[in-house]
C-alpha cells in the first residue's frame, strides 16, 4: 500500500514561524520562533492530537491508525524569506529573478502570495545564488 503525505505548510506570520495541516479529522496548528522548533513542535502536536483522537472516540483515517503516513513540510515563500534573509537579501533575488523588491517585500510579509510561477521563479533564484556561491574557490 502506497505511504500517504501529510503535507504541512510553514508560513510566516507576525513574528512567528507557522506550521499547519488540516488533512486529519481537525486541523493542527503551532507557531514559533525558529524553523527546526516550529517543525519539531508540530510533530508533538500532530501525535497528541492523534492520541486524543484516539481517547475521544474520534474516528481515524486507517493510514493514520497503521502509521502509514509520512510528514511533508512545505514551505511557503514568506518562510523562507525570513528562515534565510541572513544569507540572502530582496535586492539579491530582484537581482535574479527581475522580480520587483516591492513585491518580493510583500511575500516576504505574507501580505501576498506568489502564484505557483512566480514561487518557482523565486525558488530558482535562491538557487542560481547558491550556485554562485559555491563555486567560489
Amino acid at each position: 500500500m502506497k505511504m500517504k503525505q501529510i503535507t504541512v505548510y510553514i508560513s510566516w506570520s507576525g513574528d512567528n514561524f507557522v506550521a499547519g495541516t488540516d488533512q486529519m479529522n481537525g486541523t493542527v496548528f503551532v507557531t514559533h520562533k525558529r524553523m527546526d522548533a516550529v517543525k519539531a513542535d508540530f510533530l508533538k502536536a500532530f501525535n497528541f492530537h492523534i492520541q486524543s483522537s484516539l481517547e475521544d472516540g474520534d474516528s481515524l483515517p486507517k493510514y493514520i491508525l497503521e502509521g502509514n503516513y509520512q510528514i511533508i513540510f512545505e514551505y511557503m515563500i514568506s518562510a523562507i524569506f525570513h528562515q534565510y534573509e541572513q544569507f540572502i537579501s530582496l535586492a539579491a533575488l530582484h537581482k535574479v529573478t527581475g522580480i520587483n523588491e516591492q513585491l518580493l517585500s510583500h511575500y516576504k510579509s505574507g501580505l501576498k502570495i506568489p502564484r505557483p510561477a512566480q514561487r518557482k521563479k523565486i525558488i530558482e533564484g535562491i538557487h542560481c545564488i547558491g550556485k554562485e556561491l559555491l563555486s567560489v574557490v
